[in-house]
């Protein structure tokens, strides 16, 4: 079976729980949840004037495709309630398709792996917990090695409650 790495994030109202839900969907409707990273904390990226956001990595086993397990993941988010309204803007869950298996693709509605992992911390921490020696398909180099190489430097802690 395929293993779907997706990077949930959120930064309004009960975050925690937002991710807990998402989390539980996610293990219903897409595939086994097998592991997950701590939940990390950061600020907002792209659009700065918002409130910190929550973020973790899960690992999943799936017998969907890629275009199925992106379906699944916008019912999810729209199910707990996401409001897309503005590019980088406040939403209370984020759900993105990281990698895919080693699967490189590239439609009008998906991009895999993520086609901006590389340059985001609070995507990067999340996943060497997970997987620090998985090389990218399309840069070739590890998940420690981008982490190491990332321009970011938004500050990404654990997040305690």
């Amino acid at each position: 079976m395929p293993k779907v790495y997706l990077l949930l994030g959120g930064n309004l109202g009960d975050r925690t729980l937002y991710l807990q839900q998402a989390r539980e969907s996610i293990n219903r409707q897409v595939g086994t949840l097998t592991r997950s990273s701590k939940v990390y904390e950061t600020a907002a990226w792209g659009k700065t004037d918002q409130p910190n956001f929550l973020n973790q990595v899960l690992e999943v086993q799936t017998e969907l495709t890629p275009e199925e397990v992106l379906q699944s993941i916008n019912g999810i988010e729209q199910e707990l309630g996401r409001v897309r309204q503005e590019h980088w803007g406040a939403r209370v869950i984020d759900i993105d398709i990281l990698f895919y298996d080693d699967l490189v693709l590239q439609t009008q509605r998906l991009t895999i792996p993520h086609p901006q992992l590389h340059l985001r911390r609070f995507t990067l921490l999340p996943l060497a917990e997970l997987a620090p020696e998985m090389v990218h398909p399309v840069l070739g180099k590890s998940i420690n090695q981008l982490l190491q190489e990332c321009p970011d430097e938004l500050e990404v802690w654990a997040f305690e409650e």
